[in-house]
């Protein structure tokens, strides 16, 4: 037990907490366009497939070619971040990898394997397979990218929402009790839904700005118009698509995460009929002062709609921050605990949990309490009300910055889609939109990262939502070990991404390779 009475010190819980940011940042930064690419060279390759015609076979292999730059450097840091569960998360690791490694598990055996042996086959089976055979193994790579994001998500998605686990006394770890949970909770198909839905954006970003250099270069025209026309259309779809699942994360996280959402809004003090804030002036860099403050300066709102993403419901209760802390009676007029009352249950979880184990007394009353109370098991830790509210400020530009920013792609693909389908969009008086496709690759991936960050930022302090705090799930380590690690992926990962920024450009400088007939 006294490994999860130790409280590490704070500098080794924010070292931990800013390597593993670090790392999740970065492979961000390639794990959505190689989910988006997969989908772009798919598409050209099944239109090859049906027509025949050697240059659409010319237009998929160029758009493969890009997806294996930026898949062979992903999986590098892939594999660190899951060790680093393992190295600076040991405490986390012990106390539920039964239900956390399973999924993790089984993202490595299957997805993993499964990719690396169809990306294979489309990388050299060009003149060896079919081209039936082809088109499936390229379909199949992509699928494998999206089966291994499914149980990454999956893993995580039960951490801000645990599922389907049991707290077993005995063995001082919570054990899974249903898989089906896990694997299927609504929060993880919602998360899976909206994360690689985005993902797709990321790659329709991409390939209509790559397509628009060309134009604007005056070369590969014809392949640059096709592309366009496939990534716009997929770039639309996925916009739509992203902000319906984004409707249904709302409601999922009003449900489940109610600080988060109230971080996300900057709500200190909720009620019925609560307004959706556009704007309002909160410090990024300084947590307000919610207890004393009705609401943050200079806010402006639309009447009733964060009542009606939070609980579809336009006079629907919603909690701010203040409610959480004091405890309030939800909209199905259950009484939710107060902070007092959650701590007192964790401590309650704990001292039961040490009796258990330490004075040999495993009475069916002991086990009792502990089951009674380990929902609330990570609050036994926590002495200061302030720690459970997140960095509202960050948390509520970054929500705004991913909405914003989602806003203006779907405007964007569809001024596209209406040129590119009505206009020549290589003429020279569209010279604005290549230029602005070209602006959209950063804003692409800044509204990527906001969203993850929203996430993972919002639900801190917990590694596990209620059940375990960073403080807690840390390894017991030297701050100046996680600090030279630290810089040493930094440099690391900065390099790996200047690599291959320069040998996608190499590439695209360098064009698809053409074929001397058109048709077969």
């Amino acid at each position: 037990m006294n490994h999860l009475l130790l409280e590490i010190a704070p500098s080794v819980v924010d070292w931990s907490r800013a390597q593993f940011a670090l790392t999740a940042a970065y492979h961000w930064l390639f794990v959505p366009l190689t989910l988006g690419l997969a989908v772009i060279m798919g598409i050209a390759e099944t239109i090859y497939y049906r027509t025949g015609q050697l240059s659409w076979r010319d237009t998929a292999r160029f758009w493969e070619k890009l997806f294996g730059i930026n898949f062979a450097i992903g999986v590098a840091t892939g594999i660190i971040l899951e060790f680093e569960f393992g190295t600076n998360w040991s405490n986390y690791s012990w106390f539920v990898g039964d239900i956390f490694g399973a999924p993790l598990a089984i993202e490595g055996i299957v997805a993993f394997f499964m990719e690396s042996t169809f990306v294979a086959v489309m990388f050299f089976g060009w003149k060896k397979v079919s081209r039936g055979f082809h088109l499936a193994s390229t379909w199949l790579t992509g699928l494998g990218a999206t089966i291994s994001a499914w149980w990454i998500l999956v893993a995580n998605a039960w951490m801000q929402y645990p599922i389907g686990q049991q707290f077993n006394p005995d063995t001082m770890r919570f054990e899974m009790s249903s898989f089906a949970d896990v694997a299927l909770s609504p929060f993880a198909v919602d998360k899976f839904l909206h994360t690689v839905t985005s993902s797709w954006l990321i790659g329709a970003v991409f390939c209509v700005a790559v397509s628009c250099w060309y134009l604007l270069k005056g070369r590969e025209t014809v392949m640059a118009r096709r592309s366009i026309k496939i990534g716009a259309s997929v770039g639309l779809f996925a916009a739509l698509a992203a902000f319906a699942t984004g409707d249904n994360s709302a409601y999922m996280v009003a449900r489940t995460q109610p600080m988060k959402l109230a971080a996300m809004e900057a709500l200190y003090n909720g009620g019925k009929s609560q307004s959706l804030t556009l704007f309002a002036a909160v410090n990024p860099f300084a947590q307000p002062d919610y207890a004393s403050q009705k609401e943050p300066a200079c806010r402006i709102a639309f009447p009733n709609l964060l009542s009606v993403l939070a609980t579809h419901d336009l006079n629907g209760y919603v909690p701010g921050i203040n409610d959480i802390i004091n405890g309030y009676t939800d909209n199905e007029g259950q009484r939710q605990p107060s902070l007092a009352e959650k701590v007192d249950m964790g401590k309650k979880a704990i001292d039961a949990v040490a009796l258990y184990r330490t004075m040999g007394n495993k009475s069916e009353k002991t086990r009792r309490t502990v089951a009674d109370n380990v929902k609330y098991f990570g609050y036994g830790y926590v002495k200061d009300a302030s720690r459970t509210v997140p960095p509202i400020g960050i948390t509520f530009w970054l929500f705004r910055t991913m909405v914003g920013l989602g806003t203006f792609f779907m405007l964007f693909f569809a001024v596209v889609l209406f040129v590119v389908f009505r206009k020549d969009i290589s003429e020279r008086k569209f010279r604005w939109l290549h230029i602005l496709a070209l602006i959209a690759i950063p804003l692409a991936w800044i509204c990527s990262e906001s969203g993850w960050m929203v996430a993972e930022i919002g639900r801190q302090p917990w590694t596990i939502q209620d059940m375990l705090p960073t403080w807690v799930a840390v390894s017991d380590l030297q701050p100046r070990s996680i600090m030279i690690t630290f810089f040493l992926f930094l440099a690391l990962f900065t390099t790996l991404l200047a690599v291959e920024i320069s040998i996608l450009c190499k590439q695209i400088k360098k064009g698809p390779e053409h074929s001397n007939n058109d048709t077969l």
